[in-house]
């Protein structure tokens, strides 16, 4: 299977001669594990880097800011899209650069920020002139299965920057089209899409080998546990940053493990199960302070739901600790509405509310499919 940067010198007339700018970062390589960076360099006029969360080289943390600065390297200047006042590409940063070429690794979840990355590039290339070129990727969820609330555009921001279900099965070449398209947004784009690769593949299927697309996502599970596990961001519950398995692990010091394995085997939730868990952060929430909780483990890949599964945790946990569960303000961002600190809800109730939503957004998102 090619991805986009596999297949670039095949698109050799369409960067030659022009001054290149490129969103990238650690996992933006090529088969043979070589940056995008440095292939771009090599063969290219590669003038400016833009660095989205956690840098073009990966080297930054979930959240932290990202400065300008010249890459060692190349000695090619690194311009930040990951500043307090400012996400976007600028007027000053797109005078340096005929065309911006985009290569991430995304996870096809609406709340990691890559996405975002890539809607504030069409719009803002549209704004400029400047052609923006998607090398594509693989969804690592596949293309097929589609999981979560559609987001509600007054809930709209860098964690959500369009009404995306949280797994939202396209790959970016065609989520740019969909965006394009339907905002009538008058982008030159132009996406080099894989080869070999079918929509109904997850990651395991592809032959690729995993590079972290961010430090709090090690391993393919952890991408697969993240459209639900990543809801408790918004909580006062350890997602388990801090610890060598983000997302894998979540607790908190008032947690009984036990009992919450207990309660949550009693689910007979499908493909995944619970172990007891006991963690010490080293970093964000409970830094410091032992913590008891779970260790999820996916033990069927396709039957695994990771929506449901984020819910029916978040529902037990509330439901058993009342007085020390809190919810934190970021969680009406994540959900993309304010139902679930505002009202009592239950799982079940808001999957079937999802439903119809989920069924109109696969209608639509067909329309924009590259691969079969």
């Amino acid at each position: 299977m090619l991805k986009g940067i596999d297949r670039i010198l095949e698109y050799g007339d369409l960067l030659s001669g022009i001054r290149i700018g490129l969103i990238c970062s650690i996992s933006s390589v090529n088969n043979d594990l070589i940056s995008t960076i440095d292939i771009l360099h090599k063969h290219f006029r590669l003038t400016a880097l833009f660095g989205p969360e956690h840098g073009v080289r990966g080297d930054k943390a979930a959240g932290e800011q990202v400065e300008d600065y010249i890459d060692d390297a190349t000695g090619v200047p690194v311009y930040s899209l990951y500043k307090s006042d400012s996400k976007r590409l600028t007027k000053e940063m797109l005078e340096q650069v005929d065309a911006v070429v985009y290569d991430l690794q995304d996870l096809g979840v609406r709340y990691y920020t890559f996405v975002s990355t890539l809607i504030y590039a069409l719009e803002d290339c549209a704004k400029a002139g400047k052609q923006l070129i998607v090398l594509d990727r693989p969804n690592p969820l596949g293309g097929n299965i589609i999981e979560g609330d559609i987001l509600k555009p007054e809930y709209q921001s860098f964690v959500g920057a369009y009404p995306l279900p949280v797994r939202y099965g396209l790959t970016p070449g065609e989520l740019a089209i969909m965006v394009n398209e339907e905002r009538k947004l008058g982008c030159d784009l132009v996406v080099i899409p894989c080869e070999g690769w079918s929509r109904d593949e997850i990651f395991t299927q592809t032959g690729q080998i995993w590079v972290m697309p961010s430090p709090g996502i090690p391993r393919f599970e952890t991408a697969l546990l993240y459209p639900g596990i990543c809801l408790f961001e918004g909580t006062n519950i350890s997602e388990g940053r801090g610890t060598s398995c983000p997302f894998e692990i979540i607790g908190a010091p008032f947690i009984n493990a036990g009992r919450l394995v207990e309660k949550l085997r009693n689910r007979k939730l499908p493909g995944v199960n619970f172990t007891p868990a006991y963690f010490t952060p080293t970093s964000s929430k409970y830094s410091g302070v032992p913590c008891n909780g779970i260790h999820i483990h996916i033990t069927d890949y396709y039957a695994f739901e990771s929506y449901r599964t984020g819910l029916v945790l978040l529902e037990t946990i509330r439901d058993l600790y009342p007085n020390d569960f809190k919810y934190l303000p970021f969680i009406s961002l994540l959900s993309g509405g304010n139902i679930i600190e505002n009202t009592y809800w239950t799982s079940d109730g808001i999957l079937k509310e999802n439903e119809e939503g989920l069924r109109k957004f696969r209608e639509k998102k067909e329309k924009y499919h590259i691969y079969k």
